[in-house]
């Protein structure tokens, strides 16, 4: 029931009860002056009644907003717990491209820690943040996001082919745990003692010891050459071709793929050799060129690619 109709039903009472008591006035009047006190309690009692109603709705309606904007307050929560979510994907998937390229680029240790915190400061004073300027954030925070993992991702396809270019590179010892027994250039003849030019570098090498590709390539020669013995070639595909000779042995044929460090011979002393050794050239662009200019350039950023 509510307050306008419990009124008007208070007024029709108390219409009915005055007419009561006109009556009953002139008739008995002790009996009018009961109606008349009755009457006014009725209304008092109506009135609370009335009252009462009135607070009980107005509290329901606000118990009912306070539950609507929970709600409403709970589904901003999860909308912020969600994009929070995705945001904290895109860091960990970025702070996994940093330790790649911290890798590819052979960095120094400890010079890019992607697990450890950078420090920020600032002064105050410091007041709350509102609702639109925390999803500003949040959006810029994201778009800086995409926008480094682009430029990240485009700095590892390029540090990766300088990789695969590198890898192509003279840049190791044709054996390992070696050591130079004959230099490039000119010497004496070790068969008739006079002055002759040395293509390459000897390294000491015991007979069967693996002979190893010193960068990626293909092989161009597996045979005989006069002079060298066993010869295998590897061409490298960047204008670099490397020679490995008097080898007992050979273990890949023409067209085969090698990785640098893979075994491509077994050393020997066959050809004009004096006894069991590497015999290593390196020719760039149809000209041979001292191997010592590419011995031990692990780095692929130590060495300038040509062209």
């Amino acid at each position: 029931m509510t307050y306008p109709s419990i009124v008007n039903k208070t007024r029709a009472q108390l219409s009915h009860w005055l007419q009561q008591a006109g009556y009953w006035g002139a008739q008995r009047p002790a009996l009018a002056i009961a109606l008349l006190l009755g009457g006014g309690a009725a209304i008092g009692a109506g009135a609370g009644i009335a009252d009462n109603a009135l607070l009980r709705s107005k509290a329901d309606n606000q118990e009912a907003l306070i539950a609507a904007t929970r709600r409403d307050a709970q589904r901003e929560i999860n909308a912020l717990a969600a994009r929070m979510g995705e945001l904290q994907a895109e860091a960990n998937r970025l702070n996994a491209l940093g330790e790649r390229l911290t890798r590819i680029g052979q960095l120094q240790d400890g010079e890019f820690d992607f697990d450890k915190p950078v420090g920020i400061g600032g002064v105050g004073p410091v007041r709350d943040m509102t609702k639109s300027e925390l999803d500003e954030g949040m959006a810029t925070l994201g778009q800086q996001f995409k926008a480094s993992g682009e430029q990240l991702s485009v700095l590892e396809s390029l540090l990766f082919n300088r990789q695969l270019d590198m890898n192509a590179v003279p840049g190791r010892e044709p054996i390992a745990g070696s050591y130079i027994t004959s230099g490039f250039g000119g010497r004496a003849d070790p068969f008739n003692g006079g002055h002759a030019n040395h293509k390459g570098l000897d390294f000491k090498a015991n007979v069967g010891d693996p002979v190893l590709a010193v960068a990626d390539g293909v092989v161009s020669y597996s045979g005989v050459r006069s002079g060298y013995g066993n010869v295998i070639e590897v061409d490298h595909g960047n204008g670099y071709v490397t020679r490995y000779a008097h080898n007992s042995r050979l273990t890949h044929k023409v067209g085969e793929l090698v990785r640098a460090g893979q075994e491509i011979a077994k050393a020997g002393s066959t050809g004009r050799s004096t006894g069991a050794h590497v015999h290593f050239e390196v020719w760039e662009n149809g000209r041979v060129v001292n191997p010592r200019n590419f011995l031990s350039q692990q780095s692929p950023l130590k060495v300038q690619i040509k062209g």
